[in-house]
């Protein structure tokens, strides 16, 4: 696509503000289209973690195993509002289905293809945008009690990161206590991967991406995308809450509500939500440096800007169902054990939906029979992470340039096949 052609992102995620950012940078006119202020929904609430370590599809064999032990669990990672289930069911078996052994490796080399190109992308926004006050490198901590819980909770993991180069240091509890002084200190074990780095405040760092955006020409139209107009198979305007925005291309990057658009040019994506909480304590007097994953309980600690987030598990539920913020609550105990000093007093609860189909992968690239649409949506726990990269990827696309590596293993064409 030429330079100066008008591109309509519509969704202001992390993942979106990135996309509109390259797309600038390449000399398009861009309008970034969101009815809420940028990184306000789900980019909101996450752990922070800029996951290069992240190789691992959703749903492996061992967890699948696992499932109706965590169903039964009060606190576990992970639960399901059985009113959902009859619609959620189609989109369960093929998650199931991509859980098979065979399956689990190839998608695991998908996502490793991506994570371990995702410094790169990030540098570039961190240096333009000025983002590296809110960065910190240090690596994540995962922590046991006990060593043989560390092994197991991480035994496919490791497999993976084994395979695809993935650094990890094994610590005994010395080697925990002299990175972490805060924990409890009757933890035995636990897992550093070095190369991860921890974004204090994600909600700014979206919003940087944006202020550069902004400061560069782009357009920011605080409206909701509602259709397309189209002239042959090519989209010729959005049509916004704010009325008709004239385009030469769009990216969809709506998250867990790509769903309806995608289908309004033509593809229909098995798409849901794993909705996720997280619950803010204030900082107690000894703190944490960096995030650290309690493998006893399934949770995580990040030592976020203003205060200790304590987020994990998935909720499956329709995108739409009132929080339900209990579950989140049931950890503060368990949080406090982890970490000793740490207030009970809850500041904030909050919950957001991860976009996911049942590949585990991210949908990147042109929608079939629509070629002026492309798609940019479903990167489940790691959107954080490949926001800039998917941002990169798709300026590289509309560029009609040939990407760096193959993307065929995220074409929205795999959903046309299917």
């Amino acid at each position: 696509m030429a330079e100066g052609s008008r591109i309509a992102v519509i969704g202001a995620g992390i993942v979106g503000t990135s996309c509109a950012y390259f797309l600038l940078r390449d000399g398009h006119r861009v309008t970034l289209v969101d009815p809420r202020e940028p990184g306000t929904g789900t980019s909101f609430g996450n752990a922070g973690v800029i996951s290069r370590g992240s190789v691992a599809p959703v749903l492996t064999p061992g967890l699948l195993r696992s499932v109706p032990a965590l169903l039964a669990d009060r606190t576990s990672p992970l639960a399901i509002r059985w009113r959902y289930l009859p619609r959620l069911l189609p989109w369960l078996v093929r998650l199931a289905l991509n859980a098979r052994p065979a399956r689990v490796e190839t998608l695991a080399r998908a996502i490793a293809a991506l994570t371990e190109r995702c410094d790169e992308a990030h540098d570039v926004v961190i240096q333009e945008c000025g983002l590296g006050g809110l960065v910190r490198s240090g690596g994540w901590l995962k922590v046991a009690r006990t060593k043989q819980t560390l092994l197991a909770a991480t035994a496919t993991d490791r497999s993976f990161w084994d395979r695809f180069g993935r650094r990890y240091e094994i610590l005994d509890g010395a080697g925990v206590h002299a990175l972490e002084p805060a924990l409890a200190p009757d933890l035995e074990a636990g897992l550093l991967l070095p190369e991860n780095r921890f974004v204090v405040d994600p909600c700014a760092y979206v919003q940087g991406i944006a202020r550069g955006f902004l400061e560069r020409g782009g357009a920011l139209l605080g409206a909701e995308a509602q259709g397309f107009a189209f002239q042959d198979s090519r989209i010729v305007a959005v049509g916004t809450t704010a009325g008709r925005l004239p385009v030469d291309a769009v990216v969809l990057a709506a998250g867990a509500f790509s769903k309806k658009l995608a289908a309004l040019g033509g593809l229909r994506i098995p798409l849901d939500a794993e909705r996720g909480y997280h619950a803010m304590l204030p900082h107690p007097s000894a703190t944490l440096r960096r995030p650290v994953y309690s493998c006893d309980h399934g949770f995580v600690l990040a030592p976020m800007a203003n205060g200790i987030r304590i987020t994990g598990g998935v909720e499956l539920a329709s995108p739409w169902a009132p929080p339900d913020d209990r579950r989140i609550r049931r950890l503060v105990p368990l949080a406090q054990k982890l970490l000793p000093g740490l207030s009970g007093a809850i500041v904030s609860t909050w919950q957001g939906c991860r976009p996911t189909v049942p590949d585990s992968l991210p949908v990147i690239g042109p929608c079939p029979g629509t070629p002026n649409l492309f798609l940019a949506f479903g990167h489940q726990h790691i959107g954080l992470t490949l926001g800039p990269l998917t941002g990169r990827l798709i300026a590289e696309l509309v560029a009609g340039r040939t990407p760096p590596f193959d993307l065929s293993p995220y074409a929205p064409a795999r959903f046309a096949r299917a």
